[in-house]
């Protein structure tokens, strides 16, 4: 990945000197922080994935364990990925659709936006014959793994009194991906998660 900041009018693109600067922690864990990442620059992201599809074990056996979110055809999710996530961001695995969906692990928004290729692919399921290479409809962004976490399961966010507001819970919520708030993270990450 290629690192790109301003400094003093002048842009540098040295991932080595963005990763020298220093070490950033968002509860997850540790990784080199460029200096243009700031604490009140870090966003929460539940982001759903049918485990048959991709699953957090997927995304950790997956080469330099990252893979692209492709398959998001609603408008909504899309313009999160696009125009408010950015790497680093920390990411809720969640597995929907499947026997037990819940929270399976941890990972971080590894890339800036770019187009969904599935989206110029006749054979994918997530084809979409409006779009044009362009003028893509549909991006993605990179995710990367973190760690693996014991199942927090829907009924166990539904218990927690401090997620009451979390949008994922909200009723008729049906978006695959939703903002958590800081406190949520911390929330799921410190005590729910933790087990």
């Amino acid at each position: 990945m290629l690192l790109t900041a301003t400094v003093l009018n002048s842009t540098v693109q040295d991932a080595d000197l963005a990763a020298k600067v220093g070490i950033y922690s968002n509860g997850v864990g540790f990784w080199p922080a460029p200096f243009f990442f700031g604490q009140s620059d870090m966003h929460y992201w539940l982001m759903k994935s049918e485990p048959d599809e991709a699953s957090i074990d997927d995304l950790a056996g997956a080469p330099a364990q990252t893979l692209p979110w492709t398959g998001v055809r609603n408008y909504q999710a899309r313009n999160f990925m696009r125009d408010q996530m950015k790497v680093g961001d920390g990411v809720l695995f969640y597995h929907s659709s499947c026997a037990v969906p819940g929270i399976a692990g941890i990972a971080r928004v590894a890339s800036t936006p770019y187009p969904d290729p599935t989206q110029f692919d006749s054979a994918s399921p997530y084809y979409d014959p409006k779009a044009r290479e362009e003028e893509p409809r549909w991006m993605l962004v990179d995710v990367s793994f973190v760690r693996k976490t014991a199942l927090v399961t829907l009924p166990m966010l539904r218990g927690e009194p401090r997620l009451a507001e979390m949008r994922v819970l909200a009723k008729g919520n049906r978006l695959s991906i939703t903002p958590v708030t800081a406190d949520e993270w911390r929330v799921i990450t410190k005590d729910l998660a933790a087990g």
